[in-house]
This record gives C-alpha cells, structure tokens and sequence, in this order.
C-alpha cells in the first residue's frame, strides 16, 4: 500500500504473525519519481523521494526493522529500468527487493512501469538482469487478469528467469474475492514461490489462499488500520 508500508506501520503489523514484511512502492528513477509526483497532486497518498535520497530513506526504513523484529524485510520498488534496483539490493539488511508489475495507476502505467510491464517486450531482460545482479532475493509482484497478459506465461517467466517469490495479487474484474482458480493454476504449473494476495481478510480467507496452492499470503486492506482482528498463527491447511 504505496504511502503507507513503511517501518512504523509494519513494526505495528509483525506481532501478529508475520515472518516477512514489504515496504514501498518506492520509486527509483526520474520516470517513476515524475509520475508520482502527478499522483500525489491529484490526492493520493504516495512514498516519493529525491532520487540521490532513495537509498538512504530505504536503508533507514530497514534498520529500523531490523533492529526491532527477527523478519525478512522486502521493498517494492518501481522502475524503468533494472538499474535502480540492483543498486537497492545492496543495502546490507534488506532480504528482498521486490519487483513492482502491479502497480495500475495512469500515470506510472504512462513511463512503463506498475502493471503495464507485463506487457513490455523486454520484460524477461529486464527480470533476468535484476535477478543477475541483485545481492539480495528477488520477488516480483504482479497484478493478475490485467487486459492482453497472460498470467501464466508470466508465472512461467518468472519462474525460467529464477525470481525467488512471485507475489500475485489475485485480483479479477467483477469478482468479489480473490482469482483461486488462478492461483491454483499457476501453482499446478509452476513450482515458484507463490504469494497470494487480495481479499484475505479472516483466517477462513487466508486457508482458502494457500489450499488453492498458494505458499504464503500477503496481507494489505485488512491491516490498513495497523491491526489485524485475526492471528496468522491460527491459520491449518
């Protein structure tokens, strides 16, 4: 949740449960940063940093984690190009860096980043340099059903490109809960690490996730208020 996951919110969030927490969106070059700053003037609540400060701002988010909770810390991070990212994966206690093809507003849509790099043409290059050169694991957060993608070429892609986590956010069209049967598509298809994300709001809905063949879930409206009315320790499959 671009403008809230940041240090303070999610130190709120790990007691009840988590293993891993992911901060951002961030962004990391001049088209993202550009893009973000037309977002933030048509009111929404962004993380935007000068692009000389954005490794700092991250490595002091993460230490601060760091030095309070044993948990992975991922950051989602946009971006044109794989540069930036490769350069973030050095901050020496960030866990993973997380690739941001999920993001859907306009403006970040505009300069190729968010869920429109799903569909670029250099996508396995892009993934494949990150995964390369990156110094820490490498997850990658897509938004499903996204108009002219498909899901599972993607998964796939990821998977032959050596991605560690492939974050879905299940979401469909005109579906009040979460794409199961996508999930459980990918997850017959693949053996990547699948995250399932999207309307898991009680311990029934989080079962639900990882049965359908989900590895883990995320977590993001249901903990928006900074508390969880569920323990994740509760969760049986």
């Amino acid at each position: 949740m671009a403008g809230i996951t940041n240090a303070e919110f999610a130190m709120k969030l790990i007691p009840y449960g988590f293993d891993t927490v992911t901060i951002g969106g961030y962004n990391t070059d001049s088209e993202s940063i550009d893009a973000c700053e037309k977002i933030i003037a048509r009111g929404r609540k962004e993380f935007n940093y000068p692009k000389e400060e954005i490794y700092s701002v991250i490595e002091n988010e993460v230490n601060a984690i760091k030095d309070s909770f044993n948990v992975q810390v991922s950051a989602n991070l946009r971006g044109s190009t794989p540069d930036p990212l490769i350069k973030i994966s050095k901050i020496e206690k960030l866990d993973i860096i997380e690739i941001n093809c999920h993001c859907r507003q306009e403006e970040l849509v505009a300069v190729g980043c968010g869920q429109s790099m799903l569909l670029r043409p250099d996508l396995e290059d892009y993934i494949r340099e990150v995964v390369k050169k990156s110094e820490s694991k490498v997850s990658m957060k897509m938004r499903a059903n996204v108009e002219g993608v498909d899901n599972l070429e993607i998964a796939k892609l990821a998977e032959d490109c050596g991605v560690d986590y492939l974050h879905i956010d299940a979401m469909k069209m005109g579906v009040r809960d979460a794409d199961f049967y996508l999930i459980k598509e990918i997850a017959e298809n693949t053996n990547i690490f699948i995250i399932g994300n999207n309307s898991i709001n009680s311990i029934s809905q989080a079962e639900k996730m990882l049965n359908a063949g989900a590895n883990g879930i995320s977590i993001a409206r249901a903990a928006i208020s900074g508390k969880l009315n569920f323990d994740l320790n509760q969760i049986k499959i």
